[in-house]
C-alpha cells in the first residue's frame, strides 16, 4: 500500500522540481519562525510576503523559501 502524502507536499514538491524558486508550505515557513499556521498566514498577509498560488484553490499557498530564511537572519 502506498504511503499517505499530505496534497501540500505534492504541489511543493513538483512545483520545486519544475522552478527555479524553492518554496516552503505555510506550516514550514511558520516552523521556521516559530509561528502556528493560522499565525504565518496572518505574518505573510501583514508583511505582504510573496504566495505562490496553488491551482484549484483560493486558500492555499506556498511561500518562497529565500524571503523565510531572509527574516530568520
Amino acid at each position: 500500500m502506498q504511503a499517505f502524502e499530505d496534497w501540500n507536499q505534492k504541489v511543493k514538491k513538483t512545483f520545486n522540481a519544475t522552478s527555479n524558486e524553492v518554496v516552503l508550505t505555510v506550516t514550514e515557513a511558520g516552523n521556521m519562525l516559530g509561528l502556528s499556521k493560522d499565525q504565518m498566514k496572518t505574518y505573510a498577509d501583514k508583511n505582504s510576503l510573496t504566495k505562490v498560488p496553488i491551482m484549484r484553490s483560493v486558500h492555499r499557498y506556498l511561500l518562497l523559501k529565500s524571503e523565510i530564511e531572509a527574516l530568520v537572519k
